[in-house]
Order: structure tokens, then sequence, then C-alpha cells
């Protein structure tokens, strides 16, 4: 069915842009042949009124036979043919009229010359009414395929967490291991109780900040029985963005390497401080742990920060921040993205 017939308000504006075009068609027919305009229009607008119907007939041409160079020739002569028979009916529904009401008969051969251009005129907008339509189609086609392949990514780099999370917490036990083991039996318990907490998560794309801090936390306590006193936690979550989405184990890089890379290194220890609070419609998140300035320089963000910024890239573009750098003895990384529901992106 053709799109305007499909809608009954797509139907009357149509019919109501052929008014105007009525009354042209009328009063060029009515100048011809010296009679007035409105006496023209008697017998031309019931023609005009079932013309505009004929006129919709090309949309099923132009759908079966695209406009392309190779076949343009043939195009031409099959829409030429085919406005000159409509132009018929135009002319004789017009004839009808004039005889059934008994008003003067109209210019033929300028109404028939009329009906074709205007037939014409409906094959054209008819292609690039479906040009328009498949350039919508492309265009949904490919932002369909970006969030796929968004989507993918996202996939892709969160199964990375906790490979490599359960590597270093099992090279943690390891260590802790030879040196005092009801300590490392402890943290192998811990350990179990977080990888049951984050495999609760299923495949949640996002879960509240709330949980996410949790968890965070429940990585540290675990951290904390390896390091004992040498390594102290501060957590404070503003509860305007307890509810606030975020992705799933998008903080547990950031605090594994807090302690990796940072009080791991410092014979006296440090402290690892994780903060959330909400700024307007977004939220701020700061990692800050202690570390020896001393110590080997950095030359990239590594594998932890790398993957947070990346996730953070495709699931907000621009309106996400992410910024990670020493001030002194203590390395600070910053996130700020906008605060959303849970369920508003989520697979959940």
């Amino acid at each position: 069915m053709h799109p305007i017939l499909a809608s009954r308000r797509r139907l009357l504006l149509y019919l109501a842009a052929w008014i105007p075009l009525a009354g042209l068609v009328s009063l060029v027919s009515g100048t011809a042949g010296r009679v007035a305009w409105t006496t023209a229009a008697a017998t031309l607008a019931p023609a005009c009124l079932v013309y505009a119907f004929v006129c919709l007939s090309p949309w099923y041409t132009c759908r079966v036979r695209p406009l392309r160079w190779s076949n343009a020739a043939a195009l031409a002569g099959t829409h030429t043919l085919a406005a000159a028979a409509a132009s018929l009916i135009l002319v004789g529904t017009a004839t009808l009229a004039g005889w059934f009401l008994a008003k003067p008969a109209p210019a033929v051969p300028l109404l028939f010359g009329i009906g074709v251009l205007l037939y014409l005129l409906s094959v054209g907008l008819h292609y690039a009414g479906l040009a328009m339509e498949a350039s919508r189609e492309a265009e949904a086609r490919a932002a369909e395929a970006r969030t796929l392949a968004r989507e993918a990514e996202l996939h892709t780099l969160r199964t990375q967490v906790n490979p490599h999370f359960l590597f270093n917490s099992l090279h943690s036990i390891s260590a802790l291991a030879t040196q005092d083991g009801p300590r490392a039996r402890d943290m192998c318990l811990k350990l179990a109780d977080f990888l049951r907490a984050s495999l609760k998560l299923g495949d949640r794309d996002t879960i509240p900040l709330a949980e996410e801090f949790s968890l965070a936390r429940g990585y540290l306590e675990l951290e904390q029985i390896r390091f004992g006193t040498r390594l102290r936690v501060e957590t404070s979550l503003d509860p305007a963005c307890e509810e606030c989405a975020i992705p799933a184990l998008l903080l547990q890089p950031l605090v594994e390497n807090a302690v990796k890379h940072g009080v791991s290194n410092l014979v006296e220890g440090g402290s690892v401080s994780l903060i959330a609070w909400r700024i307007g419609a977004d939220i701020e998140v700061i990692v800050e742990n202690d570390f020896d300035p001393e110590g080997p320089k950095r030359r990239d963000l590594g594998f932890g920060l790398a993957q947070v910024r990346r996730r953070l890239e495709i699931r907000h573009g621009d309106a996400a921040r992410f910024q990670a750098a020493p001030d002194e003895a203590v390395f600070r990384v910053t996130l700020r993205f906008p605060c959303e529901s849970p369920l508003a992106r989520s697979g959940a």
C-alpha cells in the first residue's frame, strides 16, 4: 500500500496540496478556453480529485524499477507512456464532468499537456521520496551496526575484567600462603565471596553505583587480609548517586591498580580512597592511592586504566571524562559521567 494511503492524516494533507494545483489548472484552462476560471473549476475540480489518486500510481513502478543510469532511457520511455495514459484519464474525467454538468469542454490539448507534466512531476517526487527512505534505512542499519559493535566491544572489555582480577588475587594468595597460612585461607574465603557476588551480576551491563561500591569494598577487604595494617581504606558514597548506573565492575581495575602499583610498593604501606558524589546531572568518582614517586615511571595507562577509559568512551562518548595523574605522592583517577537509571541502557 502507498504510504500516503496508509495514513488518513497523510492522505488529507496530500489532497489539500492538490487544492492550489486544481485552482491553477482551472485558471490556465479557463484562460485558454476563454471562460471564467470558476466555470472551468466546476469540471476540473472532480477531474483533479481523481487525478490526484492516479498520480500515486508511480510509487509502485518506482519501487519495482529503481532509478539507475543503466536503465534511464528505458525508464524515461516507460514513465512517458504512463504519463500519456494517465493524462487521458484526466482529460476523459474532465470531459465527462463537463457533459454531466452541462459546462464547456476543457481545452483538451492544454489539459493533456498539463496532465503529462503533473504525472512526471509525481514520478520525480516518488523517486526522491524513495531515495530518502533508502537513505534513512541505510542510516538505521549503520546505527544498528555501530550499536552492535559497541555492545560487542563492551562485552569483550568486561569479560577481560574477571580473569585479570582473578590472576592478581591468586598471585596475592600465593605470596601470602608462604608467609601466613591462616590469613591465606581467610583470603581464599573472601575471594570466594567476592566471586560469588560478581557472578550474581549475570549479563547486566550496568548496576547501581551503591552495588559497584560494595564490590570494590569487598575487594579492598580481601587485600586488607594480605596487607594487614599496611593497607588503609577510606570510602565515601554520596546518597544522591547511590542509584545512578555505572558499567558493572568499572571500578574494579582502579582499586586493583591502587593496591598493586601503589600501596604494595611502599614499605610502610599506604591508603586507598574511593569517593563518589553527585555534581548536577553527573557523577564524579575519585580513586586515590599513596605511591612511591621515586619508583619506576609508567609509560602508559596500563591494562586497567586504559580499559576503564575505553568503557566510559564507548558508553557515554563526549559526556564522560577520565583523568589519571600523580599529584606528589598521591596517584589520582577521576571519572565523571552522566547519572542514568541502572536500567536505562542495560541488558537486565
